[in-house]
């Protein structure tokens, strides 16, 4: 659905993305993450034919970006991080606007007016000045624009900047919904959020891609080594050593704490010695009050991703 090959956007002697390539296919939701300056939101402007490419190619729903641009236009919402609407203007005003600029007939707006006021949950305030709206209206109101003419793909730039913790939990719901008729490239800087919508993620800092992949792959990465929790009543010295020599444990952190050693397990990549540990527990008659595995977090793997750009 999408297709990106080596993007590059240079400004003077700065190039805001360098050498850029991923694809998203038809019916996923993906995750565009970065820190601030790292090239998400040119990459974005690129996509929805709101600025030009230096160099490479890019193509949606099988039209070129550059060449085709209306075409693009037309199986596109966009949803920008800055959001611009027209406070003068009533939603439904506003609205039935955008569907006479996408060149939709009268009753086309019409129903696709309605259709976006219950999914963007609008329906109080569809005939209230956009002025009057907090900025978590103004969200759903371009979300609402961003749905309009029914795009195969839409593009959503922090769509849940100003959103109280229940509009964020239904926006969330509303995008992974609209996996099943469109193709989504969400950009956020909030993590749990990526984490709880999108299938795959794609990583830009420094203006390159630095990582992508499922959430599943993503936490292999930055767990590398399997790391576990335990905790065990006895001796802190007895039961260090002893998991000590489990083979395949590569290191161990204990702390003593009321009778109980709280312990901190690091073993080599790809092996699992819960069961070993436990083993030993039982052999030696301790008791055995939790044992798990500890998974990365992405924010964790964010945050080595982007150290590592910033020191090359």
């Amino acid at each position: 659905m999408i297709e990106v090959r080596n993007l590059t956007k240079v400004y003077g002697t700065f190039k805001a993305i360098d050498n850029v390539s991923f694809t998203v296919q038809a019916g996923e939701i993906v995750g565009f993450l970065g820190p601030n300056g790292a090239g998400k939101s040119t990459t974005l402007r690129i996509l929805t034919c709101y600025q030009p490419a230096t160099s490479g190619s890019a193509s949606v729903a099988g039209f070129d970006v550059f060449s085709q641009s209306l075409e693009v236009r037309r199986r596109i919402g966009y949803l920008p991080e800055g959001n611009p609407l027209y406070p003068e203007m009533r939603v439904r005003e506003y609205l039935n606007f955008r569907g006479k600029l996408r060149g939709m007939s009268r009753d086309e707006r019409a129903g696709a007016i309605r259709n976006v006021a219950e999914r963007c949950w609008l329906g109080d305030f569809i005939d209230r000045p956009i002025g009057q709206l907090s900025k978590g209206m103004r969200q759903r109101v371009g979300l609402a624009d961003a749905l309009l003419h029914d795009p195969q793909v839409v593009v959503l730039d922090e769509p849940t900047i100003g959103l109280d913790p229940n509009q964020i939990r239904e926006t969330r719901k509303l995008i992974t919904e609209l996996a099943r008729r469109h193709t989504i490239i969400l950009s956020s800087h909030i993590l749990p959020e990526v984490e709880a919508v999108c299938q795959r993620m794609i990583i830009i800092a420094g203006g390159r891609i630095r990582a992508s992949g499922s959430i599943a792959q993503v936490r292999d990465r930055i767990t590398g080594a399997s790391r576990l929790l335990a905790e065990i009543k006895g001796s802190r010295g007895d039961v260090e050593n002893a998991v000590r020599q489990i083979p395949g444990v590569k290191g161990v952190e204990a702390v003593a704490s009321e009778g109980w050693c709280r312990l901190r397990v690091v073993s080599a990549e790809g092996q699992d010695v819960r069961e070993q540990i436990a083993a030993a527990a039982a052999r030696n008659g301790w008791p055995l009050r939790e044992l798990r595995l500890e998974v990365g977090s992405l924010e964790e793997f964010f945050t080595q991703i982007t150290a590592e750009a910033a020191a090359a």
